[in-house]
């Protein structure tokens, strides 16, 4: 687009002004997906306005997929994208198509457990043990019990929904108000940044290191003011890092001190009301394929713990089952919300999950999986040592690749026949990232590796 055209457009010099002209002009036509968007340096000589505030405009349109940077060729407008994704998973949907895709962040199907005996079984049983009825409890007995048996702490409730998302949304609703702040790790889950901007919460970035969350960098959240804390205790999602037991310990020990700071101010101040307790909602998405201990902050802070423990990764992503575990209050509220939308989520699953979960053979296909997962983490960060990246494996699917230019080596790594996922979508900060990461898929890379960590390592190094 011609820069006087846009800059003629511009009623508001803003970076919301500025963002908004665009989006506009995209609405009537006159900006069309592929085209090229003036450089920020010369929008701002054109507008009189600080490259910063150009530069945030762009940033905002990026954000809810309206334009996309291609390293030094430039910004361009992106083609109307599908409305049912929310923005960050829009990003990583986004790309061409692959001979090799390992972008996806989902199992092997080969390494699932096989569903058909469960179902068989399942089904021969009487519809009554199986249906129940509305008022019927929305957690099946046989399913608690296994629940309960493996729970890493003993929580007072169980129930179970429809995947790791819908539990931390749920959850979300019960300890969280709209503007509340949010600690959440930085990298972390892209779907977790979008689900806290639907409900109007606002996130506190908290770094990692090889342990887990920073308790430096948690403290330092809650001083800001994160009254709710959303972390993933193993196979961290991108980086595979999983929570030692002395970092729960430590994480919990800075959110006893604050809670105790907070009362003993409040009492100072004479208010008579008490002060909200941090919540910790840990995101175990990863559940029985995670090679690392179970390791809460639960065992630590048992009232203030919601743990959710996903079975997509293990069982299958169509079960859509997730339980979730945690203080009487905040559970018995969940469930009751729920009874006014779905009610419960299948109980037929609900019984296949329960069979799966003490079936012989399902029990070892689940061991093997996580088996052979834990032995591709390796595999691949082998082959790409011997081709000079030096990165350390982690736990669960996914790898978290350093690379120079992320634009760059995501072009070399399509040109190659391969995808993975960006990075940037995984950034919580608001400041400007680095040099950039990629995640990488490792669960369907059984052959080729050396190949593909030969592409990866030139791509990294591009």
């Amino acid at each position: 687009m011609e820069l006087g055209a846009l800059v003629a457009a511009v009623d508001d010099r803003s970076p919301r002004g500025i963002a908004a002209t665009v989006s506009r002009l995209a609405r009537n036509g006159e900006l069309r997906p592929g085209d090229r968007l003036p450089t920020v340096r010369a929008t701002a000589a054109a507008l009189g306005v600080s490259p910063a505030t150009v530069g945030s405009a762009w940033r905002a349109l990026a954000a809810v997929g309206m334009v996309g940077a291609r390293g030094r060729a430039g910004t361009f407008l992106l083609p109307s994208p599908t409305g049912w994704l929310p923005p960050r998973y829009r990003d990583m949907a986004r790309g061409a198509a692959a001979a090799l895709d390992l972008s996806t962040g989902t199992p092997d199907p080969a390494l699932l457990p096989t569903l058909g005996p469960a179902l068989a079984r399942v089904g021969a049983r009487t519809p009554a043990a199986v249906t129940g009825t509305y008022l019927s409890a929305p957690l099946v007995p046989e399913l608690e019990a296994a629940l309960r048996a493996s729970w890493p702490f003993p929580p007072d409730r169980l129930t179970v929904v429809d995947g790791a998302v819908d539990a931390i949304e749920r959850t979300l609703g019960q300890v969280a108000r709209f503007g509340d702040r949010v600690a959440v790790e930085d990298p972390g889950f892209p779907p977790l940044f979008d689900l806290l901007d639907q409900l109007g919460l606002e996130r506190v970035p908290v770094p990692l290191d090889r342990q887990g969350m920073r308790p430096d960098g948690l403290a330092a959240a809650l001083e800001a003011g994160a009254s709710t804390v959303v972390l993933q205790p193993r196979a961290h999602n991108p980086t595979g890092v999983s929570l030692t037991p002395t970092r729960a310990r430590d994480l919990a020990a800075v959110i006893r001190r604050h809670d105790r700071r907070a009362a003993a101010a409040a009492e100072a101040a004479g208010t008579g009301r008490r002060p909200r307790e941090v919540h910790v909602i840990e995101d175990d998405h990863s559940g029985e394929i995670a090679s690392s201990r179970d390791v809460t902050l639960g065992a630590h802070l048992p009232r203030q713990v919601v743990h959710v423990r996903s079975y997509s990764k293990s069982h299958g992503p169509d079960l859509r089952i997730a339980a979730v575990g945690g203080p009487g209050p905040v559970l018995d509220a969940v469930v009751a919300r729920r009874m006014l939308g779905p009610g419960w989520t299948s109980r037929l699953l609900q019984h296949v999950l329960a069979d799966l979960l003490v079936d012989g053979a399902a029990v070892d296909a689940v061991a093997h999986a996580r088996r052979v997962y834990y032995a591709r983490q390796r595999t691949l960060c082998e082959a790409l040592a011997r081709h000079g990246l030096a990165v350390p494996p982690g736990d669960g699917i996914n790898l978290w690749l350093p690379v120079a230019d992320e634009a760059t080596a995501m072009i070399r790594l399509e040109a190659a026949g391969v995808r993975v996922a960006r990075g940037t979508p995984f950034v919580a900060s608001a400041a400007e990232p680095g040099p950039g990461h990629v995640r990488v898929t490792v669960a369907s890379l059984a052959d080729g590796v050396e190949e593909v960590a030969r592409r990866l390592a030139l791509a990294a190094a591009a």
